[in-house]
């Protein structure tokens, strides 16, 4: 029996005229948008549209997520979402509306493939061919910030055991559906031993499940290096959101343009499609921006939709225009382009192109038996949790910010039930034993544990823990308050499946 998801989805997949959303955009996106359009008219896509407004008109209609309620009626009645680039407007109190609608609509997937169109478009790696699957709801892009002193902002990074695992196992059965055969996961848990940390372990244990496919990992500063100067070494890349922001930006200008780049966002009973570049107001109604990012991203569109016939036709003509060398001013060389054109001459010659293929660039294929991506339900984890401590934050500014201070009134506060353990300002260890060189701003962590829990004679070790209770740490933050000490926030130290689920401090 389907589940409401799979219902939903196979709806979209099945229908034979389905009902598109889209949305014109900002900047050049009406010109793309329209050109788009026209190329699936004369291709023979089997679609109906409803268009809706968002973006920056109605950011200055006073709407700060910028887009209205009547669209979010729209967008999930008809499911699939043809979108083009939108502005934000600079300035805080304004949310990114691409975010918005990831993560509303459970869009947790954003796949970006991107090749070479060598030697038509010029790039140094003409064998480039990879897919980039990133994170789309989660790290450091939930948008949770705070200023909690006058100094010192916090972002949070927020990675689920839910999120991880469905985008990984997307990636991998993404690469076994498209005749992938290797997957590389990304990540920095190096340093981020518990966020990155927990990515990378899944993606391990899931990797096994694949036999078929090969796998590997790399710290994101070398991955991104490698990918930058290797690319054809690579084949699905998958990783956290702010990694894979940027390195689908990187792999798509490599291969020749950010303009030729599309993407599908895809959740479990809804997808979007946009190209990956902005809005370009400098260049808006100028009849320059090369439409093919918008362009591939309807090709991974009329896919989702069960029309990948179509959808070939389409990008084999796009291809076989490129070979011919009619070429927008963004990608046009000396050597391959016959033609530098504007937005509508482009279109207008990839539609005289239909039906054809290319000559010397690899073809677009309809495989009429791809079968679509289902993903197995999510089976919570059932863990035992204890509490055996509390990280307390500070805003303090007292006797020239001397931590040694600062640590002998908080032993002196600690109470009956709590013995301080260390205090670290911006992740370094600053008490005890502290090192005079290091610069302390007004933000400090005071991490207490519990009165007999064990610690070496440094204090920089723990060799066993003791529960605490939320009673006793109510009572001291009572006292702190009551000693006239600021604290900003705490955060609960505990031990999750008898393994410590918090990090050490630098030099703890």
């Amino acid at each position: 029996m389907q589940s409401q998801a799979q219902t939903k989805q196979a709806a979209v997949l099945t229908s034979q005229r389905p009902r598109v959303t889209i949305s014109y955009g900002d900047g050049i996106g009406r010109e793309i948008m329209t050109a788009t359009l026209q190329l699936l008219q004369a291709a023979g896509a089997e679609l109906d549209y409803d268009e809706i407004t968002i973006g920056e008109a109605i950011y200055r209609d006073g709407v700060k997520s910028g887009i209205p309620d009547s669209a979010w009626e729209t967008l999930r009645q008809n499911r699939v979402f043809l979108k083009a680039p939108i502005t934000t407007p600079q300035g805080g109190g304004y949310k990114s509306l691409n975010v918005t609608i990831r993560k509303t609509l459970g869009l947790f997937a954003n796949v970006r493939p991107v090749r070479a169109f060598t030697p038509f478009v010029d790039s140094h790696f003409p064998k480039m061919d990879v897919v980039v699957i990133r994170e789309n709801e989660e790290d450091l892009y939930a948008g949770i910030e705070h200023q909690q002193t006058p100094e010192v902002v916090q972002c949070l990074k927020l990675v689920s055991v839910p999120g991880c695992e469905r985008l990984i196992r997307y990636a991998f059965e993404y690469a076994r559906a498209n005749g992938r055969r290797k997957v590389t996961c990304m990540t920095k848990d190096n340093i981020m031993k518990h966020t990155d940390g927990l990515f990378h372990q899944i993606f391990n244990r899931i990797a096994a499940e694949y036999p078929d496919l090969e796998h590997e990992h790399y710290i994101i500063d070398i991955g991104s290096a490698l990918l930058a100067h290797q690319p054809e070494r690579f084949d699905v890349v998958v990783t956290l959101n702010l990694y894979g922001d940027i390195i689908s930006d990187i792999t798509a200008q490599i291969a020749g343009s950010v303009g030729l780049g599309g993407s599908a966002n895809v959740g479990e009973n809804f997808a979007m499609f946009e190209a990956i570049h902005g809005s370009a107001p400098d260049i808006a109604g100028q009849d320059i921006a090369n439409p093919s990012g918008l362009i591939h991203a309807a090709c991974m569109m009329l896919q989702h939709v069960g029309q990948g016939e179509t959808a070939a036709r389409i990008q084999n003509a796009l291809l076989r225009t490129l070979e011919d060398g009619i070429h927008t001013r963004d990608i046009s060389s000396e050597a391959y382009t016959t033609r530098q054109v504007g937005t509508q001459a482009f279109t207008q010659a990839v539609i005289e192109r239909l039906g054809q293929q290319p000559e010397r660039l690899s073809a677009a294929t309809y495989n009429p038996d791809a079968k679509r991506i289902n993903l197995p339900t999510y089976e919570p984890l059932r863990q035992e949790k204890q509490l055996v401590g509390v990280d307390i934050f500070l805003d303090w500014t007292g006797t020239d910010r001397n931590p040694n201070v600062l640590g002998k009134e908080l032993e002196r506060l600690a109470g009956p039930h709590f013995q301080l353990k260390m205090i670290t300002n911006r992740g370094v260890k600053v008490y005890p034993n502290g090192l005079p060189e290091t610069f302390c701003t007004d933000h400090w962590r005071c991490r207490f544990v519990g009165i007999h829990a064990a610690l070496n004679e440094k204090r920089d070790g723990m060799q066993s823990s003791q529960p605490v209770s939320y009673r006793a740490i109510t009572d001291l933050l009572q006292r702190l308050t009551t000693a006239k000490l600021d604290f900003i926030k705490i955060e609960n130290l505990y031990e999750i499946g008898g393994e410590r689920a918090y990090s050490l401090g630098q030099g703890e």
